[in-house]
């Protein structure tokens, strides 16, 4: 498979697991905004890591600054009652089904004027690892699935007036996912993988009413994939196992919106409300250069929508301790969860810590443990693949840490 494009300063670093947000977005993007639950994210534009989330933010951010950061996260999944439905295969509790992985972030900005800033950001917005033996009782619908979504996003933010700014970047996306399986090849293993660059778009506006309140909104567009690759199978060499691809994925779009308000100089409070249109991913359909229509997947996720509430305490000059709390919808119900993504509901519980170490320095750590609700998966027997049923306990602890330096 021809790469179209690589990223070689992240590509050791891109495992990420699905469990720590709807479907497989990735909020983690930001080590200050983390410590209060991506509370205010949209509005607060406490650094230059918040133009993910609000582009207009920049032009709160003067001078020349760059922050870079990451976020360690632990997730623990585990499947069990697996009953194999019309096959075979090993219906024993499987744990460690997600790995602890690294997920990097880095944004740049530079006030070019009074009214212009320009900013970079490189983020991954969306990744998962599921994984699982090949030969457990539910292989026919997934044994290793990675998916990772590296993005680039050249940003400028313009202060309209006093109060009112403005925003916006395009985010340029590479896309990988390696899927595989047993079901396809009569119990010969199958693996399925593919790339692709391509093109969105980001707004965002903010207002202050004053120094000490503000609101933001942001949006970031759908961007419509077509991988390019092949499917391989060792143990089935006939032509259609083995042979190039083409699938389409659609990541979603994402509107935000969100409030910061400090009450006094030792207190702060904000809100946040997104909505992620997971119902732009409908369905998997792969082609096969050989084979015009290979297969096809029915998703249907819906729209998911996550709302969060934070505070802030300026404990002296130099610390401040954040609290967040949120909850996150599922994008996957029942009907259409599969192995790859066991998704289901989750609370997110918070804290972190600013440490500003001088003028120019300044460093945030977050801690986040989200509890999911248990998920099930039933999969009922279809063609030549047997069906599934497994319950689902999914929890994840999550540590950022970013470094902000002002030039």
């Amino acid at each position: 498979m021809k790469k179209l494009l690589t990223y070689t300063a992240l590509a050791s670093v891109m495992a990420i697991t699905n469990a720590n947000a709807a479907g497989f977005h990735l909020r983690e993007q930001s080590g200050a905004a983390m410590g209060n639950a991506f509370a205010g994210a949209t509005a607060g534009a406490e650094n230059n890591s918040y133009a993910y989330f609000n582009v207009a933010g920049l032009t709160r951010q003067k001078g020349t600054q760059l922050n870079v950061g990451g976020t360690y996260i632990a997730p623990e999944a585990s499947a069990s009652n697996i009953k194999n439905v019309g096959g075979q295969g090993d219906e024993s509790d499987v744990h460690n089904i997600v790995h602890s992985a690294v997920a990097p972030n880095m944004s740049y900005s530079h006030q070019i004027n009074d009214k212009y800033t320009f900013g970079l950001g490189v983020n991954v917005p969306f990744g998962m690892i599921t994984k699982y033996d090949a030969r457990w009782a539910g292989a026919d619908h997934g044994a290793t699935s990675k998916v990772t979504a590296v993005t680039t996003t050249p940003m400028i933010a313009y202060k309209a007036t006093d109060k009112l700014s403005l925003g916006v970047g395009l985010p340029i996306q590479y896309f990988k996912a390696r899927l595989t399986s047993t079901a396809m090849a009569g119990n010969a293993d199958v693996a399925m993988e593919g790339d692709s660059v391509d093109v969105g778009y980001q707004l965002g506006a903010m207002y202050e009413f004053s120094d000490k309140t503000r609101i933001g909104m942001g949006y970031r567009s759908e961007i419509n994939h077509k991988l390019k690759g092949e499917i391989e199978s060792k143990l089935a060499p006939v032509s259609t196992y083995n042979q190039d691809i083409t699938a389409r994925i659609d990541t979603p779009a994402m509107l935000s919106v969100g409030a910061y308000h400090e009450i006094n100089d030792k207190w702060a409070v904000m809100a946040e409300y997104q909505r992620v249109f997971w119902n732009s991913f409908d369905s998997i359909d792969i082609y096969g250069a050989d084979t015009p229509f290979l297969s096809h997947t029915p998703e249907n996720w819906e729209d998911a929508n996550f709302y969060a509430i934070g505070t802030s305490y300026q404990i002296d000059d130099q610390w401040k301790l954040r609290l967040g709390l949120a909850y996150d919808d599922a994008a996957v119900k029942l009907d259409y969860r599969t192995p790859r993504i066991p998704d289901s509901r989750r609370i997110w519980y918070s804290t972190g810590l600013e440490y500003k170490y001088n003028e120019n320095l300044t460093f945030d750590m977050g801690f986040t443990y989200i509890q999911a609700k248990e998920a099930s998966i039933d999969i009922a027997p279809r063609g030549t693949s047997a069906g599934v049923k497994a319950d689902y306990e999914n929890s994840v602890k999550m540590w950022g840490l970013s470094v902000n330096y002002k030039f």
